[in-house]
């Protein structure tokens, strides 16, 4: 046997090893139901890869319910592409914006409020498939909304929704009740450069 050869038939059964493995763990893997995703952390990408699986239900033909907490007046790229399948999307964008630009806790409080009530309508409504709660976790981090409610309305929802939350500063209840987390990691960003907010990456 040449020693290309002996390379090839080490790699096939090395990989028909892992294969065997995996199908073992794989078929452990009976229960589907709808999970808590948190995605938090300094890092970029939190909502972007919310929107990512929101993309992924349209692709699946489910309807997707998002509330934005914080995110006020801008014009994003998300809200313009999603407007474009008013049957399946219901997005409400009803933040004030960043919180230093209001400078006004009773108005982020009652932004807030509101924008916590059309989640909840949203999270007991069967019809959706996923809700994305984007920068909730900034709104519990202020303490614009107590956390007690908002973590019962997530363990009350239909049990096949699945619920995105985003935003720095998740909470540890709530980190402890979620399915599935990632703290995404600031390495790098052209913020801290002088780049300013680009179309079709910041917004």
């Amino acid at each position: 046997m040449t020693m290309p050869d002996a390379i090839d038939r080490e790699h096939a059964e090395k990989k028909a090893r892992i294969k065997e493995a995996r199908d073992r763990m794989m078929a452990t893997k009976t229960e589907q139901r709808g999970l808590l995703i948190v995605h938090t952390g300094k890092g970029k990408g939190k909502s972007s890869a919310a929107f990512g699986m929101v993309m992924r239900c349209l692709g699946h033909g489910f309807r997707v319910g998002i509330v934005q907490f914080i995110k006020g007046a801008w014009t994003t790229g998300e809200a313009k592409f999603l407007a474009r399948f008013p049957d399946l999307v219901t997005i409400k964008t009803m933040g004030e914006g960043f919180t230093w630009e209001t400078q006004d806790r009773a108005r982020d409080i009652a932004a807030a409020e509101r924008a916590w009530a059309a989640a909840a309508e949203m999270l007991a409504d069967p019809a959706y498939r996923m809700v994305v709660l984007d920068e909730l976790n900034v709104a519990l981090r202020y303490d614009y909304l107590p956390l007690g409610p908002v973590l019962a309305a997530l363990e009350a929802r239909p049990a096949d929704l699945h619920v995105v939350v985003t935003g720095r500063n998740a909470p540890a209840e709530l980190l402890e009740a979620a399915d599935l987390v990632t703290e995404m990691t600031l390495v790098k960003h052209p913020f801290r450069s002088g780049v300013k907010a680009q179309p079709g990456v910041e917004f």
